[in-house]
């Protein structure tokens, strides 16, 4: 039995004063007023624990807005697009002249429960950034594959540009290869301007350098003066943001229906661009879509040397050491190459073509030039 109902069998049931109930069970005698009150207007129902939470919140968001949030939420989610608080808060703010803040659509979103707390996660404040200061100063490139409606596999390869995100590409492939992904980073590069540098990972579609030469894609972007910088082998991290606009167009595509052919699936993948640079907010860039950030400041170019190289010749990048050398393995055996102290930490380009060797900067200065000795570990200083 509980205070309550102790209490009101006291007073009502065996005769006994307020005063005196009050006082054998540490209450005051207006509480033992109350709960007689209420239980002779509603009986035993009345004197039931109440909530204490206030019958109404002025500043509380109201049912209306809240269900048009939880709507918004279901309509970007069964699109397969990003639908999280900021994204609601950028949508609402096109027809809304007083908007909630993007704190209250996700308290909304987490009393109806559409979001569970992650206090687990790894702080934002930990990661360590890097980011282009001008569009078409970088742009990121990478393939990821697709299953048709047959289950026939597909590449996409997709190019994105490392300051505002645009996606300069994104085409279907049957099978991509060197050559073909080349012919779509030139049709980037002639709607959205050349980039100053492109940044991949080692995919021999993109760099065949660990192969012992260069590829189709290597030797196009020495001759327009592109830097090529690749990621090093199994860290997908650096070329996190086109890895990341992936998974952005893979959940837009899962909630499609599945393409019974490329030309269906690459009609699919040009929906989800229109969308993507043109109308979702990004929120690297501010909450704006990628092609205002984009637009919003001047372009860089291609500014390295203009180098062409024949089928045959070997690209290799490099940097001096500290003794003012460079290694070279010709036919499993390693050679020193000196270019003086003064070069010591320089990046430089070596072009091998047979036994012919030369060294370059980056800006395509020529620091030396020599015939490699086989029999010799250290070439000489010519």
């Amino acid at each position: 039995m509980d205070l309550a109902r102790y209490v009101v069998d006291a007073v009502v049931l065996e005769g006994r004063r307020y005063r005196e109930v009050g006082a054998a069970l540490g209450v005051s005698k207006s509480y033992v007023g109350k709960l007689v009150g209420r239980f002779r207007e509603g009986g035993y129902e009345a004197i039931a624990p109440r909530s204490r939470a206030p019958r109404t919140i002025p500043h509380r968001t109201p049912d209306a807005l809240g269900d048009e949030i939880v709507a918004l939420r279901k309509e970007l989610s069964d699109l397969g697009l990003d639908a999280g608080a900021q994204t609601i808060h950028y949508h609402l703010s096109a027809t809304h002249t007083k908007v909630p803040s993007v704190s209250t659509i996700w308290r909304v979103l987490r009393r109806r429960g559409f979001v569970v707390p992650q206090p687990h996660k790894r702080p934002r404040s930990s990661w360590i950034r890097f980011e282009a200061t001008l569009p078409n100063e970088c742009w990121q490139s990478d393939v990821t594959h697709w299953r048709l409606g047959d289950g026939t596999e597909v590449d996409i390869v997709n190019f994105i540009d490392d300051h505002s995100r645009v996606a300069v590409a994104s085409r279907v492939l049957a099978r991509a290869t060197a050559p073909a992904v080349l012919r779509v980073f030139h049709d980037a590069g002639a709607r959205w301007g050349l980039p100053a540098a492109l940044l991949t990972d080692n995919g021999c579609v993109y760099t065949t350098w660990h192969r012992g030469g260069a590829n189709v894609m290597q030797t196009e972007l020495l001759a327009l003066g592109i830097d090529y910088r690749h990621s090093r082998p199994y860290h997908p991290q650096t070329c996190g943001k086109v890895e990341r606009f992936h998974q952005t167009m893979k959940a837009f595509l899962a909630k499609q229906p599945k393409a019974s052919s490329i030309g269906q699936l690459q009609a699919q993948v040009d929906s989800f661009l229109a969308y993507y640079n043109d109308v979702r907010p990004h929120r690297a860039r501010g909450r704006v879509p990628p092609r205002v950030a984009f637009e919003a400041r001047d372009k860089a170019r291609p500014s390295g040397p203009k180098i062409r190289v024949g089928a045959d010749v070997r690209v290799r990048k490099d940097r001096v050491d500290k003794g003012g050398k460079l290694t070279l393995r010709h036919r499993t055996r390693l050679h020193h190459i000196s270019v003086g102290h003064a070069h010591k930490g320089k990046r430089v380009i070596m072009l091998i073509d047979g036994l012919d060797v030369r060294v370059l900067t980056e800006g395509g200065e020529l620091l030396r030039r020599l015939t490699l000795d086989p029999s010799r570990d250290y070439q000489p200083q010519g």
